[in-house]
C-alpha cells in the first residue's frame, strides 16, 4: 500500500469542508480533501439556496457546491474523488494520523478535518424518492418559504418536528402533522407551541402511504394505524422531520461521541478528543444544520488546525 504525508486531510465536501480548505490552503497547510460518496454533500440535492448571505437572487445547491470547489482550489487544495474508508489517529499532540482511501492508499496527515455531514432519514418510499426536491424536503427552515400561504404536511413527533411545524404555521396556509404514535415525543412547551396553533392539525397514529404526484407534489395518502383507513389532503409540501444520521460510523472507536453519533468538540471550539483533529459542519452540529454556520464551523476547524500546527513548531523550536 503506498503512503503519501501531507500537512492537512480533510474528509468530506460540503460547506464545512470546502470553507475549511479555503482557508487551510490560504493558510499555506496545503489541504487534500478526499469528497466522499456525495460530492457536495447534502446541499448538491437542493434546489434553490435562497438563505446564503451574498447571493440576492438565490443559487441552486449544486451551482453553489461548484463555486466553492473552484474556490477552493484556485488557493491550492487538491480536491479528489475518493472515500476514506479507515481512520487510526494518534493520541500524541504532534501525532501522525493515518486514514486509508479507498482500501488502497495511506495517507498519513499532521492535521484532520472531518466535514462528513450527517444524512437526513427518510421513509424510504419510492414515491417519495421520486420527487425529492419537487415538494419533498427535510429542512422547513431551508425550503419552508418557498410554500408561502400554501398547504403542506410534516411528518415526525419529536422537539424538531414540532419546531418546524410551528415555523410553517408562520408561513403556509395550514400545516398537516403526521405523528406515527398515539403521543408526541416532544416536550411539553413544544407541544403547547404546535397545540396553539389554529392553522395545524395534529394527526396521531397516522403514516404516509403514498406521496402524490408525478413531477411535484399534489397530495398525500395517509393510513391510520389502528383503524388501517386510508385518506388523501391536497398538499403541495411534505416536509420529513424524522432525524438525522451523523455519517461518523468509520471514527467510532476513534472518537468521543453522543449517543447519536455526533461528534462531541471541545467547549466552542472545533477540537475533538485527538489533539489535531478537528470537526465541523453537521457531523457534530445537530442544533442548527444550515449551509452558512456549517461554512462558519469549517472557517473555525481550519483556524485550530492553523493555529496546532504552530504551536507545535514553536515546542520544536523552544
Amino acid at each position: 500500500m503506498s503512503v503519501e504525508r501531507i500537512k492537512c486531510l480533510i474528509i468530506g465536501s460540503g460547506p464545512a469542508g470546502y470553507t475549511a480548505a479555503i482557508y487551510a490552503s490560504r493558510a499555506d497547510l496545503k489541504p487534500v480533501m478526499y469528497t466522499g460518496m456525495e460530492p457536495g454533500g447534502q446541499l448538491t440535492t437542493t434546489t434553490e439556496v435562497d438563505n446564503f448571505p451574498g447571493y440576492p437572487e438565490g443559487i441552486d445547491g449544486p451551482t453553489m457546491m461548484v463555486q466553492l470547489q473552484k474556490q477552493a482550489e484556485r488557493f491550492g487544495t487538491e480536491v479528489r474523488i475518493g472515500m476514506i474508508t479507515k481512520v487510526e489517529f494518534s493520541s500524541e499532540i504532534g501525532g501522525i494520523h493515518k486514514a486509508v482511501v479507498d482500501n488502497t492508499t495511506e495517507i498519513e496527515a499532521e492535521t484532520v478535518i472531518i466535514s462528513t455531514g450527517a444524512t437526513a432519514r427518510y421513509l424510504g418510499l419510492p414515491s417519495e424518492q421520486k420527487l425529492r426536491g419537487g415538494g419533498v424536503s427535510a429542512c422547513a427552515v431551508c425550503d419552508g418559504f418557498f410554500y408561502k400561504k400554501q398547504n403542506v404536511a410534516i411528518v415526525g413527533g419529536g422537539d424538531t418536528a414540532a419546531e418546524e411545524a410551528t415555523y410553517l404555521a408562520n408561513i403556509c396556509e395550514h400545516v398537516t402533522m403526521l405523528v406515527r404514535k398515539d403521543e408526541m415525543r416532544a416536550s411539553k412547551a413544544m407541544q403547547h407551541r404546535v397545540n396553539s396553533r389554529k392553522n395545524i392539525t395534529v394527526l396521531y397514529n397516522t403514516e404516509v402511504d403514498e406521496v402524490l404526484g408525478e413531477q411535484v407534489v399534489e397530495g398525500l395518502r395517509m393510513i391510520n394505524s389502528e383503524t388501517k383507513e386510508t385518506s388523501e389532503i391536497e398538499i403541495t409540501g411534505l416536509f420529513i422531520a424524522i432525524g438525522h444520521k451523523p455519517n461518523t460510523d468509520i471514527f467510532k472507536g476513534q472518537l468521543e461521541m453522543d449517543e447519536t453519533g455526533y461528534i462531541l468538540t471541545e467547549a466552542k471550539s472545533t477540537k475533538t478528543a485527538k489533539p489535531g483533529v478537528f470537526a465541523s459542519g453537521d457531523v457534530q452540529d445537530k442544533e442548527y444544520r444550515q449551509a452558512i454556520t456549517a461554512a462558519g464551523s469549517g472557517c473555525m476547524a481550519a483556524l485550530d488546525a492553523e493555529r496546532y500546527l504552530a504551536s507545535i513548531e514553536q515546542e520544536v523550536e523552544a
